[in-house]
């Protein structure tokens, strides 16, 4: 992780949009030293005149999209947009469950829970007002993919809401269900060779932001940043996509599937 580089997306004077990979804490954490502000300071070093600074964040297992700001001043304004609820964030799903219904809203508030650590819960008395909305991409029977929108920015949010309905992302290990994705859960005449031993499609939290869009697009400004899913995560989507009963029919609309695949706006 140290040697690698980070991809960027966009950058301009004010900002910088760069595509998160999962396991790489925002802000330094106990458990390393390596982390995306440093990392990237060093990256971008002959065009910085100031510290990177946070406009919003991610969590540490969660890979995708993320705007930083360059100066104090557009930290300030691109901080506004996020409070003014000024853009949409767009995040991808992968998890075990059944959905009663094609998509949902989940409103409930959000706060930690209690002699829990860093967990989070759903509580009225400790909680924060938050909201979730989601709808199913693709059925592929034991698996679907979500397209999920949180309206506000609690930490875990994600995480929580949809545990809270069944609906558990792959590979989370605080919420619900730490298991991995394997293909032989899914494919029929899957056979692994002697002595051997199946890796998993993905083995990390299947979680990716997906794309940040400006409800109030300016000139100077793309009107959306699109973070392209990494080699694993896209594997995983082609392989359900292959072996389910359905086929590309899985996709509530089958252009979703290429669309993802070339990071176009969903």
């Amino acid at each position: 992780m140290a040697g690698s580089k980070i991809e960027i997306i966009y950058q301009d004077e004010k900002i910088v949009v760069i595509n998160k990979p999962t396991g790489l804490s925002v802000t330094k954490d106990r458990s390393s030293e390596v982390y995306l502000l440093n990392l990237l300071e060093r990256q971008l070093e002959a065009e910085l005149t100031e510290n990177l600074r946070l406009v919003h964040r991610l969590d540490k297992e969660t890979s995708g999209v993320i705007i930083l700001a360059k100066t104090k001043d557009a930290q300030r304004q691109f901080t506004e947009y996020f409070e003014k609820r000024l853009v949409r964030k767009t995040y991808l799903a992968l998890v075990r469950g059944r959905a009663e219904t094609a998509e949902g809203t989940i409103d409930a508030p959000i706060g930690p829970k209690k002699e829990a650590g860093r967990l989070m819960c759903i509580t009225k008395r400790r909680g924060r007002s938050a909201v979730t909305e989601w709808s199913v991409l693709a059925d592929f029977g034991r698996v679907l993919l979500l397209m999920v929108r949180p309206v506000t920015g609690r930490t875990h949010q994600i995480r929580v809401h949809l545990s809270s309905i069944g609906l558990n992302i792959i590979a989370d290990d605080l919420y619900g269900n730490a298991r991995e994705l394997y293909l032989s859960e899914f494919k029929k005449d899957y056979r692994l060779g002697l002595g051997r031993i199946e890796k998993p499609l993905i083995d990390r939290l299947a979680l990716h932001a997906y794309s940040i869009e400006f409800l109030e697009p300016s000139k100077d400004l793309p009107d959306c940043f699109i973070a392209p899913l990494d080699k694993k995560f896209k594997a995983a989507i082609k392989m359900l996509s292959k072996y389910n009963r359905k086929g590309i029919d899985a996709f509530t609309e089958t252009d979703t599937y290429q669309k993802i695949l070339n990071a176009e706006k969903i």
